[in-house]
């Protein structure tokens, strides 16, 4: 497995921004597709966004499609996800993911590298 930590949240006002970190030690992270999963309490684990290791292709989950853009920063070997005009629906544990193998949808099931997660909470 290879070892993520996460970082980056916090509380937020409703239409603020956080952008999330997703760092591992090793370069090896930049040649892992990389999914940013969420779960709220009482709710089930839903896939936020992916990204492929080698053709740079993203998949959003629908509810945060224009409002959140994930992207990777090779040289520090790091996956963002940059949240814009949150909502207190977006408030959630957030977990960043890593699979060696080509990205294949965005599903949990897929990950075998997790994050300890970060707490988002978005609350006037």
């Amino acid at each position: 497995q290879l070892r993520l930590v996460e970082s980056g949240g916090g509380l937020v006002q409703p239409g603020g921004s956080l952008r999330l970190s997703c760092a591992a030690s090793l370069y090896i992270l930049d040649y892992y597709a990389v999914g940013w999963f969420r779960q709220a309490p009482g709710k089930e684990r839903e896939g936020v966004s992916c990204i492929s290791s080698s053709d740079g292709r993203t998949y959003y989950a629908d509810s945060v499609k224009g409002r959140f853009t994930i992207s990777r920063d090779s040289a520090n070997y790091t996956v963002y996800l940059q949240m814009n005009s949150l909502k207190p629906e977006d408030t959630a544990v957030y977990y960043c993911a890593a699979d060696p193998r080509e990205l294949r949808g965005c599903v949990s099931s897929r990950f075998g590298s997790w994050g300890q997660g970060t707490q988002v909470t978005v609350s006037s």
